[in-house]
């Protein structure tokens, strides 16, 4: 009886063994499609790159790039279209000049960062600079071109993050929420999460109900906890919209 009870105990092990063996083979096996798709899994003009994971995380003080977590995406970097636009020539029309030129690539930006965001990334104005080989400070025009002309903030890391030294969403959610959009429709129009929209209105409600009580920024510092950046960020637009109240 004894060596039966032994003989099952090992049979036991032996299974657990071999399970816990196919499900690390499993996560190994998972783990090198994430990171080295298959080239049969790559389509004509797209490109592999790993990105930050937008997850809803937060940035704080200090926290590194390396620190936020990531993820492999497959970015549609040239398109059929892209070619045979470069291709296509019209008659008193030069396909190569500087606003086609533009054109072109603010199209190419705007595909990667939404193709970027639907799959769960977010990319940087860098990653950008580098896929696209146009510097930062073009890229930063693009984007403000872009935004200028349709209205809509594109899903840069920077943005949604809200860190760098690219200009802040703080403004323009605010700007929509004072023109009367509901926080719902922002989300759409911002990319951010329904969170940081409510978290960027109830700072702003905040600041404002304690202007109207009179208070000065250190005061106002030290009530809500927010630095006084953040703190001058929102009396400036607490000016912009209530330019009477504020004198």
């Amino acid at each position: 009886m004894k060596i039966l009870n032994n003989l099952f105990a090992i049979s036991l092990l032996v299974f657990s063994i071999r399970k816990i063996i196919e499900i690390l083979s499993e996560d190994i096996e998972d783990l090198h499609n994430e990171y080295y798709p298959h080239v049969s899994r790559v389509g004509n003009g797209e490109i592999i790159i790993r990105t930050t994971k937008d997850d809803g995380q937060r940035p704080s003080y200090g926290k590194k790039t390396e620190d936020y977590a990531s993820i492999t995406i497959k970015l549609p970097l040239i398109t059929n279209d892209d070619i045979e636009r470069r291709i296509y020539f019209k008659k008193g029309d030069k396909n190569s000049n500087y606003e086609h030129q533009n054109s072109r690539d603010i199209e190419t930006m705007v595909r990667l960062l939404k193709s970027a965001k639907e799959q769960g990334g977010l990319l940087s104005g860098a990653e950008l600079s580098m896929l696209m080989n146009r510097s930062l400070g073009t890229i930063g025009k693009y984007l403000k071109k872009y935004q200028e002309s349709t209205g809509e903030i594109l899903p840069l890391k920077g943005y949604v993050l809200d860190q760098g030294s690219l200009p802040t969403h703080k403004g323009i959610i605010i700007d929509y929420y004072e023109n009367g959009m509901s926080p719902a429709d922002i989300v759409f129009k911002t990319s951010h999460s329904q969170d940081a929209v409510d978290r960027y209105i109830k700072h702003y409600e905040q600041v404002k109900k304690l202007l109207k009580k009179g208070l000065e920024e250190k005061a106002i510092v030290s009530i809500t906890g927010r630095s006084l950046n953040v703190v001058k960020q929102y009396i400036k637009l607490y000016k912009k919209y209530n330019p009477l109240k504020a004198k």
